[in-house]
């Protein structure tokens, strides 16, 4: 599986984080992935040096791919990068909106000219509308979606801790590119794919949005609680760690009653019969929850939970999951040598990855440049 893609060409224009998630997963799977970079190379190579010098942001999503540097104002390099595409599957671009256009690689143009390519366009607000000429960040895109103010706790809203807007946008990038590559070979055609991290996001929100629309209920930013179920959250225990637990349904609301709390009435008392009750009254079951997570030990509380037949979790920091028994590492070599980084997500056949290395800056820009230079030589040759 992780050659299930070989023999197909990907060219990136790219930079930060949504169009080089959604390369790398290309990359991971077999894809030749050309990244075009300018001269300085992709400003996210500079957004720390963490890892061993490197940005960490980097080292995650560029594995697998060839660096190329141009300079896309200058003609000879636009050259270089119109012959690239004349050979590739694939074309994604993620620049300031209109800016490839203004280069004369716009997707509508170069799909007219290469009826079999696959485009995809990632932007902050799409295509269309009043803001879709704006620069968008993550944090931006964070705050127009709504999905700050459902985040934080009741001193206010906050920032979710990843870059969820361009993952969200790569994620979707990556699966629309699949579908595309499929439909090809049904079809024979290209597709034109536009993807923003405003329409990934809000797509995430339609919970909080259709509760808006649909009722008089609206979500409220609940800290480490869920601000629709109850109970379903954070709770300090005796020996002051944090656990988290949840209840889903009737059924585990009456285990939880019953074998955790050791208060079976409470299962249909006036004010928690039900999620909606108990969420009106959620005061008043934080306490009677709060005494009984601070009779036990983070320990006795988990084998308790798990007993009663409840999901529960730590209240981890990032220093425990570096250390948490199910993550799963491999090792990537980068210019300043081999790192191990989180694992992909999906395994295929039980096996375990084996993923490329990331490049230099520019380490493959004359290879490349010799590629097309031959390639060039055998076309006139056969002219």
């Amino acid at each position: 599986m992780q050659n299930s893609l070989k023999g197909i060409i990907v060219v990136a224009v790219e930079q930060a984080v949504a169009a080089p998630y959604a390369s790398s997963r290309l990359a991971d799977a077999g894809a030749r992935v050309i990244k075009i970079e300018r001269p300085e190379g992709d400003f996210a190579r500079s957004y720390d040096k963490l890892v061993r010098g490197q940005s960490a942001y980097f080292v995650w999503l560029n594995r697998g791919k060839e660096s190329v540097c141009l300079d896309l104002r200058l003609e000879a390099d636009r050259e270089v990068l119109d012959t690239l595409i004349a050979d590739a599957d694939v074309f994604i671009q993620n620049l300031k909106p209109g800016s490839i256009e203004k280069l004369g690689f716009g997707s509508v143009d170069l799909r007219r000219r290469h009826p079999r390519l696959i485009t995809c366009d990632i932007s902050g607000f799409g295509e269309k509308g009043p803001y879709a000429h704006l620069k968008a960040y993550d944090l931006i895109v964070q705050a127009e979606t709504g999905l700050c103010a459902i985040t934080g706790n009741q001193q206010g809203p906050a920032r979710v801790g990843v870059s969820v807007c361009d993952i969200s946008a790569g994620m979707t990038a990556h699966s629309a590119i699949l579908q595309a590559l499929y439909n090809r070979e049904v079809t024979g055609e290209g597709t034109g794919i536009q993807v923003s991290l405003f329409d990934a996001v809000a797509d995430w929100m339609n919970v909080p949005v259709l509760q808006h629309d649909y009722s008089s209920y609206h979500t409220v930013r609940a800290g480490v609680k869920h601000p629709s179920l109850a109970p379903y959250g954070a709770y300090r225990c005796a020996d002051g760690k944090e656990l988290i637990f949840s209840v889903q349904n009737d059924r585990e609301w009456v285990n939880f009653c019953e074998k955790f709390l050791k208060h079976p009435e409470l299962t249909r008392a006036p004010g928690f019969a039900d999620n909606m009750e108990r969420l009106s009254h959620s005061a008043e079951l934080d306490e009677v929850i709060e005494r009984r997570f601070c009779e036990l030990s983070c320990h006795e509380a988990m084998r308790e939970l798990e007993a009663a037949g409840l999901a529960y979790g730590r209240l981890n920091e990032v220093g425990d999951v570096s250390n948490h028994p199910h993550i799963r590492r491999v090792e990537v070599g980068t210019p300043e040598g081999t790192i191990e980084t989180i694992a992909p997500a999906a395994i295929f056949n039980s096996e375990h990855p084996s993923l490329r290395p990331v490049p230099a800056l520019g380490a493959h820009t004359e290879i490349v440049r010799e590629e097309i230079l031959g390639r060039l030589r055998a076309r006139a040759a056969s002219a």
